[in-house]
């Protein structure tokens, strides 16, 4: 049973992670005074979209005059090749689940902690290159500020508050992540 047990969950995984090209897997969520509704920039595993057709645009309004970068999807690399590596990792959960060789679920499990640290110190470099270098010739200046948002939480950003968070999509990594470990765990424990 634990056998069968570990092969569907392997599988399970795998397939979560497909829910990434119909969900976003993180939100940036910036509140103020003059937005008391929010700005929700949505994050994809292929695109970067918002709540309304318009969200993209307005943040990058409010940035110019900051001096950040506007944010171009056609420009982040990570949007291209991120479908791939998902899509890999799917068919190698099936074919882990199919084989059901006891290395291969550590294996794989241990492939997917080390994309998704990858993921996330990727995510925080570009956080930071975005909120760190600045146009010197923004309409407004402010010295030693930075404006990276959080990787994970609340902060302040001038009159803004910038919550990021991770979406539904985010929520199948989770569980992705879950299923593959408790696979892992069961297939470790059967003697054969």
């Amino acid at each position: 049973m634990k056998n069968t047990s570990s092969r569907i969950l392997i599988i399970l995984s795998g397939l979560f992670l497909l829910t990434l090209f119909v969900y976003p897997m993180w939100r940036i969520t910036l509140l103020a005074p003059q937005y008391p509704d929010g700005v929700h920039m949505y994050i994809y595993i292929n695109k970067i979209g918002g709540k309304t057709p318009g969200t993209l645009q307005n943040v990058n309004i409010l940035n110019h005059y900051i001096g950040m970068k506007p944010i171009e999807p056609d420009a982040i690399p990570e949007l291209k090749y991120f479908p791939t590596i998902v899509l890999i990792f799917t068919g190698l959960a099936i074919l882990v689940g199919m084989i059901n060789w006891k290395p291969f679920y550590l294996i794989w499990l241990l492939l997917f902690v080390i994309a998704l640290a990858l993921a996330f110190y990727d995510f925080y470099l570009w956080e930071y290159d975005y909120g760190h270098n600045l146009d010197p010739h923004a309409p407004m200046k402010f010295d030693d500020t930075s404006f990276q948002p959080p990787l994970f939480g609340t902060k302040n950003l001038l009159n803004f508050i910038a919550k990021s968070y991770p979406h539904i999509g985010g929520y199948f990594i989770i569980l992705s992540l879950f299923s593959a470990t408790l696979a892992t765990y069961l297939r470790i424990r059967v003697k054969r």
